[in-house]
């Protein structure tokens, strides 16, 4: 047990037709999980119009991926490296990366916690 670990989350949010070559990349690294949502949102190339199923409401949103992976073995330095090295084409739309410190996680069927809570059993 490695109580004093320090937890990571690494937010990746990227446009869809990039996520296949993303997730080998970090499964070459060790990363054995990750949350993945479809998000709308747009940066400097103001997206297109996106009509909702509410005909009133619409909005110059991009379908984007948003990938989540929390980490305390593996640096999120190493993270944020793989996926700019993946992602990156220089063009607009790439994508940003989040990084954030968690303060606990449970694993909610044995109920440890912190470190112990994001390793995998083999």
């Amino acid at each position: 047990m490695v109580s004093e670990a320090i937890l990571t989350s690494v937010r990746i949010i990227t446009s869809e037709n990039r996520f296949e070559a993303l997730k080998v990349a970090l499964e070459e690294i060790g990363i054995t999980g990750m949350t993945v949502r479809r998000v709308l949102g747009y940066g400097h190339e103001k997206g297109h119009a996106h009509a909702f199923h509410n005909p009133e409401i619409s909005s110059n949103l991009l379908p984007k991926l948003e990938v989540e992976i929390v980490v305390s073995k593996i640096p999120p330095e190493k993270v944020v490296e793989t996926a700019t090295k993946v992602l990156h084409t220089g063009k607009f739309g790439d994508g940003k990366i989040f990084i954030n410190k968690i303060d606990d996680v449970v694993k909610i069927r044995t109920g440890e916690r912190g470190y112990d809570a994001l390793q995998d059993e083999t």
